[in-house]
């Protein structure tokens, strides 16, 4: 049911939706921004949080000229989060129209999002089991199955639930791309390697590791024999030959790649600094320990907002760090048009990302998405990425060791030493002092920038149920009809002007909240310069008052609202 039909909200502010035909007006209208004021820089108009339906917003953004050329085709990233458990998102439906509400839902929010999408995009979709295959043929259907560039599983818990058939501690992430996905792979970054570095000889270029000077087989010109600083002489090993020709090793050498293991005395390594080696492809399966999981994320927004019962299942910031560090670089615009706690927004803004955000309950926006967003903007928000703490070697670790392998070590030598007597306790002590490790708090984010909140307007027209007839609505008055109508026929605002409401190149618009006559029409035409056409959106008209503009001024135009606002047959 519904795939031949839309939805539009029934009840603002909830997802409450009724089922109507694709060509009622208040599916193609289109409803004004109101902004409601800015936090932090009041310079910078980059970051938005929008307080309204996503497809009202969504719509709105690629429309009206004030934010279509900021928005669309400039969207690096959309990372879309929507509500799972349809039975408690729409719990007043049956089971059976809960799904085709969701998926008609979902199907216009996407096709809404693909103007908005840059030409090397793409789309994230984190879902739970209960509708991941349903959402899987929807983008198939929006962006074509060769656009389909992977489906990850994100570890959510590492608890365990004892009352369940099996323990559920995964969702998915839906990956979609605008480019081929060959092309997108090109332009994707990786992931940076475990910081297994270190720079015990103070080398200019930074922290290193090193990797083994040898390849397989034997070839005669890489068979040489290599002297050591401490005149220790090597062959390459058995079946092996060295990495590279003898003149190559020289230029290493020279060039101060080469390291020697054991003091001077081991076989040549090569150096690999962290700056020149190369990111990790992403796996696709991502582990709490590596991402966050959902427990991380309720205790981030607990600490942030005490006694305030946190959401169900809240993203932790890791997790949208790895995302937004994968499809986007600095500067790059980061959509999400179901904000929930704002952690796409907060984790954009910690990573220098712009920003938008679309949330439909105004008082979750009011309780959780502008103070914590506010915290990041005042540099008073300690958790998520702001800071992270990493395991370091108090000195030099014993090759080819990390520190938290080190620090699991220890721990594994403690249990051993208290179950095994008679141990050396000499030996004990040596190999905890060679692996000694602590952490090291590094702090990434210590505030900065800005934002704006604004509200999606309301609706210009009210719908008799029964005959199906177009009404303008209460609100359609003064200057907030005004500029719903430039909006809706992608006029700019022009609120400086003493007359006319709006400006497409050399077309003026004039609306009129009431009646159109003859001595209206005549004074709109005297404001305008040579050269200049006038559209006019009027209440009410009499009939020779479009014949005088007609006359006056050729090529302008008399609309009556609401019925000459939207293609024909579409208001009864």
């Amino acid at each position: 049911m519904g795939k031949d039909l839309a939805l539009v909200p029934a009840e603002h502010g909830r997802y409450d939706y009724a089922w109507v035909d694709p060509a009622d007006p208040r599916v193609r209208e289109v409803r004004s921004i109101e902004p409601v004021g800015t936090v932090g820089d009041e310079s910078t108009d980059d970051n938005l949080l929008l307080i309204g339906d996503s497809g009202d917003a969504l719509q709105a953004l690629s429309t009206i000229p004030e934010y279509a050329h900021r928005y669309r085709g400039q969207v690096k990233l959309v990372y879309i989060d929507p509500p799972f458990n349809t039975k408690q998102t729409f719990e007043h439906y049956a089971d059976q129209l809960e799904h085709s509400v969701w998926l008609t839902l979902m199907r216009d929010r996407l096709k809404a999002i693909v103007p908005l999408l840059a030409p090397d995009a793409s789309i994230w979709v984190h879902l739970d089991d209960s509708e991941v295959h349903r959402m899987r043929l929807l983008l198939d259907e929006v962006f074509g199955t060769n656009r389909s560039a992977t489906q990850i599983v994100w570890q959510k818990r590492t608890t365990r639930e004892n009352r369940a058939a099996f323990s559920d501690n995964h969702d998915h992430l839906l990956v979609y791309t605008v480019p081929p996905v060959t092309q997108w792979r090109d332009v994707r970054n990786r992931l940076a390697r475990t910081d297994t570095t270190k720079n015990p000889d103070d080398d200019p270029r930074g922290p290193w590791d090193s990797v083994p000077f040898t390849a397989q087989g034997s070839r005669a010109n890489q068979m040489y024999k290599i002297t050591t600083p401490t005149g220790v002489v090597h062959d390459p090993p058995p079946n092996r030959c060295w990495g590279a020709v003898q003149s190559v090793y020289e230029r290493y050498l020279a060039d101060g790649r080469v390291y020697f293991p054991k003091n001077g005395n081991g076989r040549p390594r090569i150096k690999q600094f962290a700056s020149e080696a190369p990111g990790l492809v992403p796996h696709t399966i991502w582990l709490a320990a590596e991402v966050g999981s959902n427990d991380e994320a309720k205790k981030h927004i607990q600490s942030l907002f005490p006694g305030v019962p946190p959401f169900d299942t809240p993203k932790p910031e890791r997790l949208l760090e790895r995302i937004i560090g994968i499809a986007t670089n600095p500067g790059d615009l980061v959509l999400d048009c179901f904000a929930g706690s704002g952690t796409t927004a907060a984790t954009a803004h910690k990573m220098g990302r712009r920003w938008v955000t679309v949330e439909l309950i105004e008082s979750t926006a009011d309780t959780f998405i502008v103070p914590r967003l506010t915290r990041v903007v005042e540099g008073t928000d300690p958790g998520g990425i702001t800071s992270t703490t990493t395991r370091v070697p108090v000195e030099d670790l014993p090759e080819g060791m990390t520190a938290t392998e080190a620090q699991a070590f220890r721990a594994l030598l403690g249990k051993v030493a208290k179950a095994v007597e008679g141990l050396d306790d000499a030996t004990l002590k040596a190999l905890r002092e060679a692996t000694r490790t602590r952490n090291e708090v590094a702090t990434h984010w210590e505030g900065g920038g800005g934002f704006t909140v604004a509200r999606i307007g309301p609706s210009m027209y009210d719908v008799d149920e029964e005959s199906g007839t177009v009404f303008l609505s209460p609100e359609a008055t003064n200057g907030r009809w005004s500029k719903a109508v430039a909006g809706q026929l992608k006029f700019t605002l022009t609120p400086e002007h003493p007359v006319f409401c709006g400006q497409r190149n050399r077309q003026r618009l004039a609306v009129i909240d009431g009646v159109a006559d003859d001595l209206v029409i005549r004074s709109l035409v005297q404001h305008l310069a040579d050269g200049e056409t006038l559209t006019v959106v009027a209440k009410a008209t009499l009939p020779e008052a479009a014949i005088l503009l007609g006359n006056l001024r050729p090529g302008s135009r008399l609309r009556i609202a609401p019925d000459d606002l939207f293609p024909a047959t579409t208001v009864k």
